[in-house]
């Protein structure tokens, strides 16, 4: 068992990259968050940033989550975490806001669950765990103690739920400021606004919307990989009967992830990988901070001469340069050639099975949402009535 619960959280972690969408420049090999907030400053530039704009995807007839489905009218990139995912088409038979507002209750819930799991773990008392280490939960079991005290959360979320499912907040400052930033979508302002930023930090990388749009994304983001992490958590400890902490680098001291994370930071301090030909191949080279930064440090260490740099003589040989680029053009061609007609041919055989699986999913729920949209219109006439008196 040891470090397979490390594994199902790395995987976790790439499994949610792939919804983050791949910029279409030469990109550094930085963390995602910088280099997206790099391209988005680059893209918005000479745009009204006071404004959200709606239409960002108008372009785009598919998916950019899935790009070989098509891309649902409602999701154009005009709100936060917009990328085209709707393989079952709810944003077409459900209100958007009503989506939005239940991603994002969703999220925050699974953001406090993924940090408080392994935490009950670690430093929970036994009498609250099961015999065998695991966290209490509908497939680990309860014992009387722990289901006592899950039902009182449950309850009280429930109670609070309840208190706030109707609430209107656009004539909180908040709330004002997002009416404002979504002038040019709708009336509504944003989902999830609870009038809640204690610290101030909303503002923090820009006052504007385009800015808090920024940090939205960042939260839809985060809610949606926690969503994964706790569903990977439960069912990992369904199936092993192991606690997701044992004998996992995340959660015990070693010096393994420490020594990954310096491997990681000293990598991307030197060199950069640039993308070519429309992102279909790229390149590992050194960057111009990171070659001043070996020219510091070679001075530092009193070495004269050039330093010969890790894989740059290989980079440079004819040969290898012949070899990359044949094997660039196999592999492009391959997907064109080969993946491609058959992702084509994939999509097109199973829409049809989306389709009715979509009905169905439309037919069981359809009533509880009816219902549900029915208290979103509620809190919107509520929003019409606030918005007349200001």
């Amino acid at each position: 068992m040891k470090f397979y619960s490390s594994a199902v959280v790395s995987m976790l972690i790439a499994s949610a990259s792939a919804f983050v969408p791949h910029q279409q420049s030469a990109v550094n090999f930085r963390p995602a968050s910088v280099v997206a907030m790099s391209d988005a400053s680059a893209e918005l530039e000479g745009i009204n940033k006071n404004r959200i704009q709606p239409g960002r995807y108008d372009d785009k007839p598919t998916s950019i989550a899935i790009p070989f489905l098509k891309r649902p009218t409602q999701l154009d990139g005009t709100h936060a975490g917009d990328y085209g995912f709707d393989p079952l088409g709810f944003t077409e038979s459900y209100d958007l806001y009503t989506m939005q507002e239940s991603e994002l209750r969703h999220g925050r819930l699974a953001m406090l669950a993924v940090v408080g799991w392994p935490l009950s773990e670690l430093l929970g008392p036994k009498w609250m765990l099961q015999e065998n280490g695991c966290a209490p939960s509908v497939l680990n079991g309860f014992n009387p103690i722990s289901l006592v005290a899950t039902a009182l959360f449950f309850g009280a979320a429930g109670f609070f739920e309840f208190k706030t499912s109707l609430r209107c907040v656009v004539d909180k400052p908040l709330g004002k400021t997002h009416v404002e930033d979504m002038g040019d979508i709708w009336k509504y302002g944003v989902a999830g606004d609870y009038n809640f930023d204690p610290l101030g930090l909303y503002s923090s990388i820009g006052n504007d919307a385009v800015s808090r749009k920024g940090l939205r994304d960042v939260e839809v983001s985060h809610g949606r990989s926690a969503m994964l992490g706790i569903t990977s958590f439960v069912i990992w400890e369904f199936l092993t009967k192991h606690p997701i902490v044992e004998n996992s680098m995340f959660f015990h001291p070693n010096l393994l992830l420490p020594a990954l994370y310096a491997g990681y930071v000293g990598i991307t301090s030197v060199y950069e990988l640039e993308f070519f030909e429309n992102n279909r191949s790229a390149s590992l080279r050194v960057s111009s901070e990171g070659q001043a930064k070996l020219e510091n440090a070679k001075m530092g260490l009193g070495i004269n001469g050039p330093v010969e740099i890790p894989g740059s003589a290989l980079a440079k040989d004819e040969n290898f340069q012949r070899a990359t680029e044949s094997l660039v053009s196999a592999i492009n061609t391959l997907g064109e050639k080969v993946v491609a007609p058959v992702a084509e041919k994939v999509a097109e055989k199973a829409s049809p099975y989306v389709s009715e699986i979509s009905d169905k999913v439309a037919e069981k729920t359809g009533p509880i949402m009816d219902k549900v949209t029915e208290k979103t219109d509620s809190v919107k006439d509520l929003i019409d009535e606030k918005r007349k008196q200001l």
